[in-house]
């Protein structure tokens, strides 16, 4: 498996998972129900063509929970990435997929819309590349229906990304691209 993967699968496990940012992940990824693909697109076109291939194999794919997209060439510019995936919610909409699939986002730079780039609040996230996230909205219901406090993880999240800081969370980020597992 390629070193991107590699590097997206550990920032996985030690911030989505290791900080609880989606309580629903570890489930998914313990199981092997998390698919991860390397797209390595150098055009929009390419990238929402992946986007949708992926879609379809999850439509034929049930032991496939999720789906994260990485871009190792593609939308490195924070503000084409933002570009793209509206671009993508559109285009899931033409095809049928609004109300299958939700799409999350995760960038490098991202910058939660109305906040200081420098806010740790940020690094819930930040990813080592660009990527999108294929949820499946049925399970994603059943899942929140589930939590005792569904609408505190947002809230809980930026708590604990500022208690820890940027520099804890650009630490993480900077051992997994040089290749290093970083124990928490």
């Amino acid at each position: 498996m390629s070193e991107v993967i590699e590097q997206c699968k550990r920032w996985v496990e030690q911030v989505v998972i290791g900080h609880n940012f989606c309580p629903f992940a570890e489930q998914e990824f313990v199981k092997g129900r998390v698919r991860f693909v390397l797209s390595e697109a150098t055009a929009f076109e390419d990238g929402l063509h992946a986007l949708i291939k992926e879609c379809e194999r999850l439509d034929d794919c049930s032991d496939v929970e999720t789906t994260l997209i990485v871009f190792s060439e593609l939308l490195m510019d924070f503000d084409d990435f933002l570009d793209f995936v509206d671009m993508s919610n559109e285009l899931m909409k033409m095809q049928g997929y609004e109300g299958v699939f939700q799409l999350a986002n995760f960038h490098p730079d991202y910058c939660f819309e109305g906040e200081e780039k420098n806010d740790a609040a940020n690094y819930t996230n930040r990813s080592p590349y660009p990527m999108l996230h294929l949820i499946r909205e049925l399970s994603l219901e059943k899942a929140v229906k589930n939590h005792p406090s569904p609408d505190l993880i947002p809230e809980n999240n930026v708590n604990l990304a500022r208690e820890k800081g940027c520099q804890y969370f650009e630490d993480i980020l900077h051992d997994i691209k040089k290749d290093k597992v970083n124990v928490l």
